[in-house]
């Protein structure tokens, strides 16, 4: 067993708080991104109106003209082609979300490309932010880092390693998904989490840094707890997607009754179809990481306590969390459950992770009560 480092546990702390720093700086660059281009999509459709209505008043001068006629018409083509766009297009998601919500005078649910891939459109604050989060990303790898170096060990045998550990693996997980899909618009919703689970740790899980307890010290913490970790990172996506995806839905809802469009920044969102079905291929993906959590849990237990299963409250928990994805993916794909009782469902599994790695740890006593607290 090596020693404890103090220094480098200290030096753990000052990156964290750095990280946390950096990351509410991004969380306003996102908010910004979101923020700067709702008015901008507005005041495109408010000059899209204008100048479409502009059109049709000369329209009638020009009616039976002849030549002047076909120019008259050519005019109001070529407006509505450059600042408005055809119809029938607009009612197409795209992948300019600018040009989309031009392609919509009259802004009705325009929604940004369903299939999520970058556009030509530069979006300043957007790019700040992500630039923010790498940065944020790597100085907290580098707390965690000099967390497991102080230990001796890896950095997740408390809720304050936990937190700090989830938190970087969530940003993580998002920054490798923004190479291959623009999903810039989760950026206040992950680093939101991100800020709140450094802040909690700090708060209210501080733990200096120390030795394992002994039901700790086997080399099953490192597969079960990599697994969880990166499991309820993947949560953590679906619920973002899955509350943006209500959200969506209600305003499609209020605009296709005829109201008004109050949320011009989720033009840059997908559709509510588009958010559900990515939600439901990464719900699959972490069901399977979480099952494996589960088996490499009973698995631990046999070795660390001679039994599988003990109906500890943790290991209850563990697979009441199994148990509701489980129904999740089981309604949607057999059942119907589409549209916003899935996202409920999805919203409702991740709710009980929270629950599980925060009251469960912290009120519940039991063979897993190590948390540190």
């Amino acid at each position: 067993m090596l020693p404890i480092n103090e220094t480098m546990g200290q030096y753990s702390e000052l990156f964290m708080l750095l990280a946390a720093g950096t990351y509410t700086v991004a969380f306003i660059a996102f908010a910004w991104d979101l923020a700067k281009s709702s008015k901008t999509l507005r005041a495109v459709d408010l000059k899209a109106a204008e100048l479409s209505g502009a059109a049709a008043a000369r329209v009638p001068v020009a009616a039976g003209v002849g030549a002047s006629s076909s120019s008259a018409a050519g005019a109001v083509d070529r407006a509505d082609g450059d600042v408005a766009g055809p119809v029938g297009r607009a009612e197409r998601p795209t992948s300019s979300v600018a040009g989309g919500s031009a392609g919509n005078a009259a802004g009705i649910g325009q929604t940004a490309d369903g299939a999520m891939r970058y556009s030509a459109e530069r979006r300043a604050p957007a790019r700040v932010a992500v630039a923010l989060t790498v940065l944020g990303a790597a100085i907290h790898a580098a707390g965690v880092i000099t967390r497991a170096i102080g230990a001796g060990r890896v950095p997740w045998g408390n809720m304050y390693e936990f937190l700090t550990t989830g938190a970087f693996v969530a940003v993580a997980v998002f920054l490798l998904v923004l190479v291959r899909r623009d999903l810039r618009f989760l950026g206040t919703f992950v680093v939101g989490l991100a800020i709140i689970m450094l802040v909690a740790a700090s708060v209210a899980y501080w733990t200096p840094v120390g030795h394992l307890v002994p039901a700790l010290q086997s080399y099953w913490l490192i597969i079960h707890v990599s697994i969880a970790v990166l499991s309820s990172a993947l949560f953590t996506l679906t619920f973002a997607m899955s509350a943006l995806q209500l959200v969506q839905t209600h305003r499609q809802k209020t605009i296709a009754a005829g109201g008004a469009d109050k949320l011009g920044f989720m033009r840059l969102v997908p559709s509510a179809l588009s958010l559900e079905n990515l939600s439901y291929r990464i719900n699959a993906i972490a069901f399977v990481g979480w099952t494996f959590t589960l088996m490499f849990g009973a698995i631990w237990a046999e070795k660390a306590w001679g039994r599988f299963w003990g109906w500890d409250t943790k290991e209850v928990w563990t697979f009441v969390i199994w148990v509701v994805y489980a129904g999740y993916l089981h309604a949607r794909a057999t059942r119907g459950w589409t549209g916003t009782r899935a996202a409920w469902l999805s919203i409702v599994g991740y709710l009980c992770v929270v629950f599980n790695f925060t009251i469960v740890n912290q009120f519940f006593n039991g063979l897993h009560s190590y948390s540190g607290l």
